[in-house]
């Protein structure tokens, strides 16, 4: 596939679609699809385009939909009884994929990281086309390119300190791939018009995979679903692509992420729809927390703490984290739980013994609420996240209490602080994530935080909310005084926090990076301002 710079592209930019702002991919200029593409792929990607990419736009409408309905006060709910929720259905969950204790998971593009998280022994591996990876023609192709060779075995790095060339070891890691969700679109692929990015990312794995050869099925991670129906969209897409290869319908396999509000009171009817396709339901809480706080946006009982001072077991998370095994194991699927954000480092002992600390307490309670395993994203992680699980698996498990309908609203009440130091850390951190963005990373280390797309569309929310309920919500700052978080305030603590950045990047040698962060301050205020709140 041809690449293209790293430099912002305007044709990249998000452009407008029904109600929202949606990010559009674009191949670059001198990009041509006969040329740059493999050899029979648009034969292969018509049909799919014509039967899907309508059907696409529909569900993305629906989702304005349901969020103009939350705000105005319709909010999600359980869905009546039905053939998903009362028959006694089961997945079958094969051998290779049993003990997923601990799913690693980075960015596609990083050749290094995909190598080193496919040695570190964790039993799954998630290569990730999305969050993690910057939205730019060059690192979606570049991620493709290595998720193919790793699926092939054959994926590589120089490690310029042991002086030598690292290859993938045999292992019995599975490796899922995670394309761009259902709301991206990829232009520039066929002329004149818009796919789903979701589409072009299978497709371009599916068609190039050799399936004879893969030690596993090809293996999927859907992502940023907002309802039941919408699974029915990748188990078409999936099936389509089996019968155009001349394989088995269910030759495509997949987990999917809970990471929107509406989803949650909908998994059950989800898995049933995918239920020839599906493994296991994964708990994305990072995401979650963001979409709550969008469809609760009008609430000022909603206005959360400082992102890091709300524990891991708040109630909000607790209830999800306990239901979603329940209704996994009812159906012989496994339950992953989330990412545990703070890092451990191999520089800063303290900064590690905490992180590590941190993680199997976290990893220990998703374990209590009978998850099968959870995510990690740094190797150091593997050991310790797997250790806070039964082996293989609690398949068999099923909570007491049995409680089918948990309220998924608890409001936030007791827990953390709202503090301006809050207000002020997520501005710093919103300019530097996208400044990682501008300079083509789409997950960024920061305070000790891997801080990805999911992370940073919390700390937009959550400085949107303290603005919008500014005069009935108090943050304190560090004399306990409550400070007005009114947009003109908003708009200075922005433009010091950038002068703060400024500061620490004079001795840097890289010429740019006066007019990135400048350019990531920009960028940021204004996705507050016009309230761009979607995954993008």
């Amino acid at each position: 596939m041809a690449s293209a710079t790293t430099k912002p592209n305007p044709s990249m930019e998000p452009q407008p679609f029904a109600n929202r702002i949606v990010p559009v991919n674009s191949a670059p200029p001198d990009f041509d699809a006969a040329r740059d593409l493999p050899e029979g792929f648009l034969e292969f990607l018509a049909p799919l385009h014509a039967a899907l990419t309508l059907r696409q736009r529909a569900l993305v409408a629906r989702r304005d939909f349901a969020l103009a309905e939350a705000q105005a006060g319709k909010l999600p709910d359980y869905l009546p009884p039905s053939v998903a929720t009362t028959n006694s259905w089961r997945v079958e969950i094969p051998a290779w994929c049993a003990d997923q204790r601990n799913q690693m998971t980075g960015p596609a593009d990083d050749a290094d990281l995909v190598v080193k998280m496919l040695n570190s022994g964790a039993p799954g591996v998630m290569l990730d086309l999305e969050d993690s990876t910057a939205n730019t023609w060059e690192h979606n192709s570049r991620g493709i390119k290595n998720i193919l060779e790793a699926l092939a075995g054959r994926l590589t790095y120089f490690d310029r300190k042991r002086d030598k060339t690292v290859g993938i070891n045999p292992s019995s890691t599975v490796i899922f791939t995670r394309p761009r969700g259902l709301h991206v679109h990829q232009a520039g692929v066929l002329q004149g018009e818009l796919l789903p990015a979701s589409l072009f990312d299978v497709a371009m794995v599916a068609y190039q995979v050799d399936f004879s050869s893969l030690k596993h099925p090809l293996c999927i991670y859907i992502p940023k679903s907002e309802s039941a129906d919408e699974a029915l969209w990748w188990r078409d897409l999936f099936q389509m692509i089996a019968r155009l290869k001349g394989l088995p319908t269910n030759v495509i396999k997949c987990m999917a992420l809970v990471e929107s509000h509406p989803l949650a009171f909908q998994m059950e009817e989800f898995s049933w729809n995918l239920r020839d396709h599906i493994l296991g339901l994964n708990l994305g809480r990072w995401d979650y927390m963001a979409s709550l706080i969008h469809f609760n946006l009008e609430n000022p009982e909603w206005v959360l703490p400082d992102r890091n001072t709300i524990p891991h077991n708040v109630a909000f998370f607790q209830n999800l984290r306990n239901l979603m095994p329940d209704i996994c194991h009812k159906h012989g699927m496994l339950a992953i739980g989330g990412m545990t954000a703070l890092y451990p480092s191999r520089e800063d002992a303290e900064l590690n013994t905490r992180a590590l600390k941190i993680l199997a307490e976290d990893k220990k309670n998703e374990a209590n609420s009978l998850m099968d395993g959870a995510w990690t994203g740094h190797p150091d992680q593997n050991e310790i996240a797997v250790s806070q699980f039964p082996a293989p698996n609690q398949l068999q498990a099923r909570p007491a209490d049995g409680n089918t309908h948990p309220d998924l609203r608890p409001l936030p009440k007791g827990v953390g602080k709202r503090t301006l130091a809050g207000t002020r850390a997520a501005v710093r951190t919103v300019i530097r994530y996208r400044n990682g963005v501008l300079n083509g990373k789409g997950a960024s280390l920061l305070d000790g935080y891997m801080e990805d797309l999911a992370t940073d569309r919390i700390y937009r929310l959550m400085i949107a909310q303290r603005m919008r309920h500014s005069n009935t919500v108090e943050v304190a700052d560090e004399n306990g005084t409550p400070v007005r978080h009114a947009p003109e305030f908003i708009r200075d603590l922005f433009d010091e926090e950038l002068e703060r950045l400024l500061r620490e990047s004079e001795k840097s040698s890289d010429g740019r990076r006066e007019a990135t962060l400048r350019e990531a301050r920009r960028i940021s205020e204004e996705m507050i301002r016009r309230e761009e709140f979607s995954p993008a």
